[in-house]
């Protein structure tokens, strides 16, 4: 995927920090460099809207480290954590952590930052290159009758040491890659790869009212002068879309007054309230895949169903929602200055839901005022992140525990009552008359299918992508699903997504086209090769990357502007190992392999524990003849991380190669062991043990995974095969039948 902070595993807070304006190691924009003011340039004219601000969260984003702004026991007070006893002290009005390095001996550090306020608050740590890290030990600032006033650990249960990427040295907690573009306003990374460092600047510690509105140096001369009006604002976009709301007659729910056709507001908040990658430069107003691209309904972040599973930041579950597609934006709820919700309690969603009919024991079903009774315990279920802090799914569904029951995702009638089943759960709504008429044909079930490899599912997912009643994301999401498990379906539709006005659903369309062969993805995409949107811009040329530029043909000055473009945004972006390991892709299917294999090189560097890089490059070296050096990269990789299947399965595949087959198949059964859900190692496994004099243990492989994880037509005609080969005619011929009815039922027959 392309982009930075999709892969940061440092999470938001409710992040929080006073105006103010710092120097070094992160020197702020002067005014005559930028046309950002600041927020005094705002408050003059702009009281109530300062007022609001002032203490809020975005507010309090970033805080120089002041005995007032820091919420910690800086007392001397220890923190033991995997052997490390880590020391808060003060000097002063400085404060302290002492704590083990990237090399694992104990050093002290100045905090000349701190992070959050409520429910926790980290600090942040300088290290060399112009980097600041946020230390993974935080303070938990609820009160002490909730549990808080405490340091404790963001990963309790592991024990993670210098030199993991978890580390809080490591990649995932930098903030001039990972934190700084959220928590600041105008942010310049600036990156430079031939030195490894940073030089990241910002106009403006906190996220203050440019970061959302842009710069207000043309809004000011504007009111200077008087010239202010509705369409002339000095701005680049509004960000008002609150809309006018109605209610017909008799009606439950109010309307909104003509469709919402703008969503700058939502993408504004989105740039941040989501799970992204980000892309190019920031310019405000634009659209959001025009700088990140989004991450769609996939594990590991969402259950199947679309509920959040890991940290989602709101926005990709919001527009999954009802709402969303009703006209809600984030103002109808929010105020967009104090971040605080608009009225208290169900009067929030008493604004368009009558309360009469939905703020009642008839509709909820529990004691008024008690527990249940509110529409977020049912609607806007929570899950708790970094510890302490409670975040609700934004998409608003109905609870489903019948779907709990088929795919394992939460609902939240049980995470209420905790101590009944979730077959209890569905009993009680049963008993209260509510049926579901899509328990078989719901996205979920064939989401939770496909990542199964259970090509049943294809049927579903076909006609959810082309569902126009369906939101963009769920459309996207299914699409992606099918690319991954039935490419060849795809033919059929694939020119309507990839013409589809909505840019998310190109953006799946164009990333589904990666099994089929060069010269259908370069007359599919090269019209999309000037596509508006960036996010499907880089993914078109990351598809079209082994597609040769031939001179003086139509073609060249696209494909040249294409990729030079590609290769502009993600130069930005060095710093971090995913990109640097998309760079090598792309490069390598251009013919650059030096090039690609110095990306990999630099990857490996950064994160030696990112697999994904491991694995291409022992790939280029064993493309290039140098099998020794392959397996040495393996090896290390394993020695690193023993429990990434990936790995054991590249080494056992190259154990293969270089005919080594008893070491290949301990590699084997080791990434079957590792595999989450039997799939394709089990396959290959089975494979392996048939090739090597093993068919009863093949047998026993294959009919395992067709136990665990049935709808895997290879496994079914590998099991048919090596049936028949075994002198069981009977059981060969019952395979066949289950093959040829799943393909059937799966639309491929």
């Amino acid at each position: 995927m392309l982009g930075t902070n999709i892969f940061c595993r440092h999470y938001f807070v409710k992040w929080l920090a006073v105006f103010a304006v710092t120097t070094s190691p992160f020197e702020c924009l002067h005014a005559e460099n930028a046309s950002y003011l600041g927020n005094a340039g705002c408050a003059g004219c702009h009281q109530t809207a300062t007022n609001d601000w002032t203490g809020s969260h975005h507010d309090l984003a970033m805080q120089v480290a002041t005995p007032e702004t820091v919420l910690g026991n800086f007392n001397n007070a220890t923190f033991e954590y995997s052997g490390t006893i880590t020391t808060f002290s003060r000097r002063d009005d400085a404060f302290f952590v002492t704590t083990d390095n990237a090399q694992g001996d104990m050093e002290t550090f100045p905090v000349p930052y701190v992070f959050g306020v409520e429910p926790l608050q980290q600090v942040l740590l300088p290290l060399s290159g112009g980097r600041l890290q946020a230390l993974t030990i935080a303070w938990d600032s609820r009160p002490a009758k909730e549990g808080g006033q405490r340091w404790y650990h963001l990963y309790p249960e592991e024990k993670i040491a210098a030199g993991d990427p978890l580390h809080w040295t490591g990649g995932y907690f930098n903030w001039n890659t990972s934190c700084a573009e959220c928590h600041s306003t105008d942010i310049k990374k600036n990156y430079d790869a031939e030195t490894g460092r940073f030089s990241t600047q910002y106009a403006q510690i906190d996220v203050g009212c440019e970061a959302c509105h842009g710069p207000g140096s043309r809004h000011q001369q504007l009111a200077a002068k008087g010239s202010l009006t509705p369409t002339q604002t000095g701005f680049d976009m509004s960000l008002s879309a609150r809309g006018e709301w109605h209610w017909l007659e008799g009606a439950s729910i109010a309307e909104r007054n003509g469709q919402l056709t703008d969503t700058t507001q939502i993408d504004t908040c989105g740039r941040c309230h989501a799970r992204r990658g980000t892309l190019g430069e920031y310019h405000p107003g634009k659209p959001l895949l025009d700088t990140h691209r989004l991450a769609l309904i996939e594990d590991p972040l969402y259950w199947p169903d679309g509920q959040i599973r890991d940290e989602v930041y709101v926005y990709g579950s919001f527009i999954q929602s009802k709402m969303h597609q009703a006209g809600v934006v984030c103002t109808n709820c929010h105020n967009p200055h104090s971040n605080q919700l608009i009225a208290d309690g169900n009067a929030v969603c008493g604004q368009c839901h009558l309360p009469t009919r939905y703020d009642s024991p008839e509709h909820h079903r529990h004691t008024a005022g008690k527990s249940g009774s509110a529409c977020v315990d049912c609607h806007m279920p929570s899950q708790i992140y970094m510890g302490v802090d409670d975040r609700r799914d934004h998409s608003m569904r109905i609870p489903r525990p019948d779907l709990s029951l088929s795919i394992g995702s939460p609902n939240a009638c049980n995470q209420c009552h905790t101590e009944q089943s979730a077959d209890w759960a569905y009993s009680a709504l049963m008993d209260w008359g509510i049926r579901f008429t899509d328990r078989r044909t719901h996205p979920g079930r064939a989401f939770h299918a496909a990542d199964q490899g259970d090509i049943r599912a294809t049927p579903t997912l076909i006609a959810t992508a082309n569902n126009n009643g369906a939101t963009s994301i769920l459309r996207a999401s299914a699409i992606a699903h099918l690319g991954r498990l039935a490419a060849n379906q795809l033919m059929p539709s694939l020119s309507l997504w990839l013409d589809s006005n909505d840019p998310l659903i190109r953006l799946a369309a164009i990333d589904a086209t990666g099994p089929l062969p060069i010269t259908q993805r370069e007359r599919l995409l090269l019209p999309l090769a000037k596509d508006p949107v960036l996010a499907n811009r880089m993914l078109v040329a990351e598809r079209l990357a082994e597609l040769p530029i031939t001179p003086q043909t139509p073609t060249e000055e696209t494909l040249n502007n294409l990729f030079d473009e590609y290769i502009g945004v993600q130069s930005r972006h060095l710093d971090m190992p995913s990109v640097l390991t998309q760079l090598s892709g792309f490069q390598l299917a251009g013919g650059e392999v030096t090039a690609a294999k110095d990306r990999l090189l630099s990857a490996l560097k950064k994160n030696p524990q990112a697999t994904v890089s491991r694995i291409n490059l022992a790939d280029l070296h064993r493309t290039l003849g140098d099998d020794a050096a392959a397996k040495v990269l393996l090896d290390e990789g394993i020695a690193l991380n023993a429990n990434d299947a990936g790995l054991w399965f590249s080494l056992g595949l190259l154990e293969v190669r270089l005919g080594n087959h008893d070491a290949a198949l301990v590699a084997l059964k080791k990434a079957a062991a590792l595999e989450e859900t039997p799939g394709y190692y089990h396959y290959v496994l089975a494979v392996a043990l048939n090739d090597q004099g093993q068919p009863a243990e093949a047998l026993d492989t294959l009919a395992y995974t067709q136990r665990q994880a049935p709808g895997q037509p290879d496994v079914l005609a590998a099991l048919a095969q090596y049936s028949l080969l075994a002198g069981d005619q009977a059981a060969a011929t019952r395979y066949q039948a289950e093959l040829n009815a799943m393909l059937k039922a799966a639309g491929w027959q």
